[in-house]
């Protein structure tokens, strides 16, 4: 079993008593909807049919996938508190427990990794090499993770104490790519409107 990061089970468990605000459908909207608005683009242009939400939280993109794709979906997540929500969101979507760094799938077995809005927490490098491996030749990994245009205060503080994986630059993000073996395929700044650009995040999509 992958041994997480102490600050990562505090956030862990943090994130087992926010789930219900988590839910909320302005902060779903504003933040976190555009993003998985582009993924899913990707995931229908790719014709996937086998997909995993990696950090899928309270379940809301695992299953919004599943009924617009008609999808085989998993949902993983290391928060039993999200879990729990998403359980009562959806029986058609399959919601394990585990972390991004070891996945509950067996080599080559899905058509596509996602994780939006979660990247950060994750170990980066460990959990590239294992959505390369349980992805298909040919399969996707789509990530959007938060990608500061400048690094602010508050950037630096979560990146480097609070969290030691940070919130990587389009070139890191390729890189990271790249070294678990990944062609980036695509990369670009999700799009947004305007009044909601101080959430600035990067879309990078490999192919194995």
């Amino acid at each position: 079993m992958v041994q997480r990061r102490g600050f990562n089970d505090t956030v862990t468990r943090f994130w087992g008593f926010a789930a219900p605000a988590y839910d909320t459908q302005v902060l779903q909207r504003v933040v976190y909807q555009p993003a998985q608005d582009e993924v899913l683009a990707q995931l229908r242009a790719h014709g996937a049919l086998t997909i995993a939400d990696i950090g899928c939280g309270t379940g809301i993109f695992a299953d919004r996938i599943e009924r617009e794709l008609n999808a085989v979906v998993t949902g993983v997540d290391m928060s039993e508190g999200m879990l729990t929500q998403a359980k009562a969101r959806s029986s058609k979507v399959t919601w394990l427990t585990a972390p991004a760094e070891e996945l509950p799938f067996n080599d080559g077995a899905l058509d596509a990794v996602v994780t939006t809005s979660a990247f950060h927490w994750f170990d980066q490098p460990a959990a590239l090499r294992e959505f390369h491996r349980v992805l298909k030749p040919g399969g996707i990994a789509a990530v959007t993770t938060i990608s500061p245009r400048q690094l602010l205060p508050l950037h630096a503080l979560s990146s480097h104490i609070l969290n030691p994986a940070h919130n990587p630059s389009p070139a890191e993000m390729q890189e990271l790519f790249e070294g678990a073996g990944f062609t980036v395929s695509e990369q670009h700044r999700v799009k947004r409107p305007v009044w909601t650009l101080i959430v600035s995040d990067l879309l990078t999509v490999g192919t194995k």
